[in-house]
């Protein structure tokens, strides 16, 4: 899973309410992921030719933790009393900028149900922080979408070439998986 901002910067909350219900503290964020699995969205986000079929996949660029290049989805936390579909929408934006003009439908429906875990092995996901289980959509994007926050690039990369092995080998913590699934649901699996 991707990095997601827990908080926003703190003068996005009036002082008489620090911060909004749902927002959590570094600290209770850190208990919360030790003692129970958090809620997450994934979306694969795709560009469709007039027919509907999907013709390129948006792949994130991002530095991890330990300095490597990495390839990666737009992925994020739902937080509480939010709506799923507002949850994509928001993380979209937050990866993708305010005019990349995401296509979600009025009642989205995911391709699948991703669930990470802290020890490798147990599935095919991993995220070393949580127990997360992931709730994954392909979200076509009609807009321009360009990289934000802590993403260097966004490269839109044909199903073909997002499904090869050379880049399959940049996606961590199953998410290369989950684009492949993606893929196959859509019909574009090579």
């Amino acid at each position: 899973m991707t990095d997601t901002a827990d908080l926003p910067p703190d003068d996005d909350f009036p002082p008489e309410r620090p911060h909004p219900a749902g927002w959590l503290t570094p600290e209770a964020i850190a208990a919360a992921r030790a003692q129970l699995p958090l809620v997450y969205v994934d979306a694969v986000p795709v560009r469709v030719d007039e027919s509907g079929d999907v013709v390129a996949v948006g792949l994130l660029l991002r530095v991890s933790p330990t300095g490597a290049m990495t390839r990666a989805l737009v992925s994020g936390r739902v937080m509480y009393h939010e709506r799923i579909r507002d949850a994509l929408l928001r993380h979209i934006e937050k990866d993708l900028g305010p005019v990349a003009l995401p296509l979600v439908p009025p009642s989205p429906q995911p391709f699948t149900v991703a669930e990470y875990f802290p020890t490798p092995g147990i599935t095919s996901y991993h995220d070393p922080r949580q127990h997360a289980v992931s709730l994954a959509y392909v979200v076509p994007i009609s807009g321009d979408a360009q990289p934000q926050q802590s993403a260097l690039d966004l490269a839109w990369l044909t199903p073909e070439q997002a499904c090869s092995d050379e880049v399959q080998l940049e996606m961590h913590g199953g998410q290369g998986t989950l684009l492949r699934q993606a893929m196959a649901h859509v019909g574009r699996l090579p």
